[in-house]
């Protein structure tokens, strides 16, 4: 083989998760009163948007999850040999933003490094700006890059509203068959809102997404979209590889909040007595601890346990990647109290009601009151806790980074980039766009998030039924 398949702990989490949400979602079709929520979901316009926004998000983190190790090509034919580097699916598609790097810092769309240089010129030893490798080389003169980036901006927008509008008619013409409609009337009823889904929302929303794909596709091509970092490397391909970081340490950490937050809050509220007071002690204790210090004394020790057992790990990634699991089990354990303490205050109200109390009454066991008419009844808590809780846990990766004690310095993450760029704005003049991608990459995925949570939390929260 060329390659040989690399299989990280957070890979198999990430697709064990991912298997796990498509059979929730079997599971759900199958179910009207469950998939009645979510119905209500998919027509509102604004959750719709941001669902797509983090489709795209996802699609990048699963293909950046599964890795691989290149074949070394002057390895013999019978015993191969392979790279130590870790690459991924991703890493193969976009090969020349990993490749192409420079000598250190460029500007975004720049042909020329961002500092002055001794370089010879007509035989003569001046101090310019060098000429970029890679960034604008198919250009001879300087004054043809502006003319060159609007040429690639409207090829781009272009291409990308053709594309759009071939979606756009294969939906209409799909749709318009499926509900036996005439193609004006169904154009009608969605230039006017009358589709029962948002379809202009979507429509809207895919073709900006196409066009600023195509345009960055265009741009990237021949330019640094993003510029360089203090190495040479392409900023953009570092902030596309940090989305993966950035939902592995949302999504990972509610697989450890999830059970200590549901089991034990449920149990606090539903026994009382010495169990609540046990329960919250551990969780007042807790909450008592700085959190950043707490973490960071565990990421420490993790840190320790991996220098000392070098053997356990081959590759770099594998290190790196057993401390992002680390970080992800640390902030899992840290963050359960504020669910846990809502589930207790619910659970508290639930057991009061007449219909627990009669099963109680009849001898129905404990796990099956609590299974059968507490969790149910609390599980919209436990969602909307799920979706408002992950743009949070994807700042505090980036607090975290940002300090020291949070993804290895090696591993691609928005915090080490905003760390990297940190002392780069004292510079003269200032590097700011590594600072500025990090910010527009979180941002846009935490505000996606938190629009898609907003729906969420609007469909399946009844006390908001009433307003509605």
């Amino acid at each position: 083989m060329s390659f040989m398949p690399v299989v990280l702990w957070t890979d198999r989490l990430i697709f064990a998760l991912l298997a796990a949400v498509l059979e929730l979602v079997w599971f759900i079709r199958r179910h009207p009163h469950l998939r009645a929520p979510w119905a209500a979901v998919a027509r509102r316009p604004m959750a719709m948007g941001a669902a797509l926004v983090l489709a795209v998000f996802v699609v990048i983190g699963l293909l950046d999850s599964l890795h691989y190790r290149e074949r070394l090509p002057d390895s013999p034919p019978g015993q191969p040999q392979y790279s130590v580097e870790v690459l991924s699916a991703f890493d193969a598609l976009v090969g020349p933003l990993r490749t192409r790097q420079e000598k250190t810092y460029s500007a975004p769309l720049a042909m020329q490094l961002y500092a002055k240089e001794f370089i010879e010129r007509d035989g003569a030893t001046v101090r310019d700006y060098p000429r970029l490798k890679y960034g604008g080389a198919h250009l001879k003169r300087a004054d043809a890059r502006e003319p060159d980036i609007v040429r690639r901006i409207l090829v781009g927008l272009a291409q990308g509203l053709a594309v759009g509008l071939l979606l756009f008619g294969l939906l209409a013409a799909w749709q318009t068959r499926h509900r036996h409609m005439v193609f004006g009337t169904w154009l009608t009823a969605w230039a006017t809102g009358h589709l029962g889904w948002p379809g202009r929302t979507i429509a809207l929303t895919v073709a900006l997404m196409l066009m600023l794909g195509m345009v960055t596709f265009h741009l990237a091509a021949g330019y640094h979209v993003f510029g360089t970092d203090k190495v040479g490397q392409d900023v953009l391909y570092i902030s596309l590889k940090s989305i993966r970081t950035g939902l592995v340490i949302g999504t990972l950490t509610t697989l450890v909040t999830l059970p200590l937050a549901i089991v034990l809050g449920i149990a606090a509220g539903y026994f009382r007595g010495w169990v609540d007071d046990v329960i919250q002690y551990v969780y007042t204790v807790l909450n008592s601890i700085p959190g950043v210090l707490l973490i960071a004394a565990a990421v420490l020790i993790v840190q320790v346990a991996i220098e000392a057992h070098p053997d356990l790990f081959d590759t770099a990634a594998a290190r790196a990647d057993i401390r992002l699991l680390a970080l992800c089990l640390i902030m899992g354990v840290t963050s359960w109290t504020s669910l846990a303490r809502l589930l207790r205050g619910e659970s508290l109200k639930l057991r009061t009601l007449d219909y627990v109390e009669a099963a109680r009454a009849f001898g129905v066991s404990h796990a099956r009151i609590i299974s059968r008419h507490i969790f149910p009844n609390v599980f919209h808590l436990v969602l909307i806790a799920i979706v408002l809780d992950f743009s949070g846990l994807v700042l505090a990766e980036a607090v975290l980074s940002y300090v020291g004690v949070g993804v290895d310095p090696t591993m691609y993450s928005w915090g080490n980039m905003i760390n990297g760029a940190r002392l780069e704005l004292a510079r003269e003049p200032v590097v700011w766009w590594q600072l500025g991608a990090a910010f527009a990459f979180m941002f846009t995925l935490v505000l996606a998030a938190n629009l898609f949570a907003d729906g969420v939390r609007d469909a399946f929260d009844p006390r908001l039924e009433g307003r509605r």
